[in-house]
């Protein structure tokens, strides 16, 4: 049973660790089973490609997956990194919230 991510589809982070430390960027695609994220423009990596109908071909720069534990949710306020925490609304609808801040993450 995988358990529930604290980073989604969507979400500004940053890399804490590893040669992309420091760098930013939108979270394209999540792998819960694995614990990873694809990162825009982080964890850059070559890759040859075969040539076909549709593609040249030749050695083309792809993102590869970076684990969670290596990325931090951006505060929306601060543009720090931040922890998540959770706040359920009066209406019932549970959110996360960034803990340096409080300001809700979810849109």
């Amino acid at each position: 049973m995988a358990t529930k991510l604290k980073i989604r589809k969507g979400d500004r982070v940053v890399v804490l660790t590893g040669r992309d430390r420091g760098k930013t960027g939108e979270v394209v695609r999540v792998f819960p089973t694995e614990m990873r994220a694809l990162v825009q423009g982080v964890n850059m990596v070559k890759r040859h490609s075969r040539q076909s109908a549709r593609d040249p071909g030749g050695i083309v720069d792809k993102e590869a997956p970076i684990h969670l534990s290596n990325l931090a949710h951006i505060d929306p306020k601060t543009d720090k990194p931040t922890r998540v925490g959770y706040k359920t609304l009066d209406d019932g609808r549970k959110i996360r919230v960034a803990r340096r801040s409080g300001e809700p993450i979810d849109r």
